[in-house]
């Protein structure tokens, strides 16, 4: 089976840690977040996986020539030479999916067993299957209505079932169920027909719901394990957070280091003298002394000056921050310097 990974999105929320990189780019623990999704694929026997990218993609070009050298199975790169929506990037490769095949976002964290949701796909019988991941707030995603039997009644406790109906963004009076589209998708090639031709074409938003209106049999299932979007500061560092909180039961080793009293976790490459509360200090980051860096990420060789605070905020790699700063809700991209004494909120920040 062909794997077909989603990765031509600039990252704008992100910015300016994409300014450099593509979103499926950034890392997470020391790992880019599109190996995650890679290393899903390969646990589910898929032996053949296709990126597709456009923003920044000559990054992406040297991670498929990476994997091919150092992963089992075989890697290409699908270049757009203009955004073409989730959709439209797929049907540049109709001519290649002729068998059921798999296409997933680069750009979320993932860790499940895929081979269920392929077992499932085949029993139902439909024409595209959904992953779901179910959210306590459903109201900052499109969320999906499941049936136990084809065109029936809305059953918000299943955790599998046929798609009867789709929402973006409810209110909490409006919410039919708390599952959401995790941007993942196993499709049969018949389904390639209803994607218009050199057309920007959205899965979620255009075909999933012209396919419900055909009645084509549409069929999701909730994923097991861990499933973070990554698409905003916060869900970056949650991400990271719970994968600290969770490490011992994850099917992947994280970069050794060491837990802190305070939650946070401090790369053995690094060094800090100060707190690191719900953090995360990558490979040769340096924190001095009396800092508190709290609810943050730090990347790779950056420095922290004596005395600062950092809270809620993403540092990006080979950053110097003085002493006696105070950051707060800010995302710092490469290479920036930022003086002695100085206070941001709620910015970004860029060289």
């Amino acid at each position: 089976m062909i794997g077909v990974i989603m990765a031509g999105g600039k990252g704008t929320r992100l910015y300016p840690l994409t300014a450099n990189r593509p979103k499926p780019l950034v890392q997470v623990l020391g790992k880019p977040v599109i190996d995650y999704v890679s290393d899903a694929l390969l646990d589910a026997d898929i032996d053949e996986i296709i990126l597709t990218t456009g923003y920044q993609g000559e990054g992406l070009i040297s991670l498929v020539e990476d994997w091919n050298n150092n992963k089992s199975g075989k890697f290409s790169v699908s270049n757009e030479d203009r955004p073409m929506g989730t959709a439209g990037s797929v049907k540049l490769l109709q001519d290649k999916l002729t068998d059921t095949f798999i296409v997933a976002s680069g750009d979320a964290i993932l860790s499940s067993n895929l081979k269920n949701l392929i077992a499932a796909h085949k029993l139902s019988n439909a024409k595209v299957t959904m992953a779901l991941w179910e959210v306590e707030d459903p109201t900052q995603f499109g969320i999906v209505g499941l049936s136990s039997q084809l065109n029936g009644q809305i059953d918000a406790k299943l955790s599998e079932g046929y798609i009867t109906k789709f929402l973006e963004k409810p209110s909490l009076e409006d919410a039919f169920s708390n599952v959401i589209n995790a941007g993942l998708y196993i499709i049969e090639p018949e389904v390639l027909e209803h994607i218009p031709f050199d057309t920007k074409y959205d899965f979620s938003k255009e075909l999933f719901p012209k396919l419900l209106e055909l009645g084509w049999p549409l069929y999701a299932m909730k994923l097991d394990g861990l499933w973070f979007d990554v698409g905003t500061p916060g869900e970056l560092i949650r991400a990271q957070n719970e994968l600290i909180t969770r490490r011992m039961e994850l099917p992947f080793t994280i970069p050794s280091g060491k837990l802190t009293p305070e939650s946070g976790y401090v790369f053995d490459t690094a060094e800090t003298q100060s707190k690191t509360i719900e953090s995360v200090i990558c490979h040769q980051a340096l924190v001095g002394k009396n800092c508190k860096i709290e609810n943050s990420l730090i990347m790779n060789h950056s420095i922290i000056g004596d005395n600062t605070i950092i809270r809620n905020s993403v540092v990006g790699n080979n950053v110097k921050i003085g002493s006696d700063c105070f950051l707060n809700g800010c995302v710092v991209g490469d290479n920036v310097s930022i003086e002695n004494k100085a206070n941001f909120t709620n910015q970004k920040i860029d060289s």
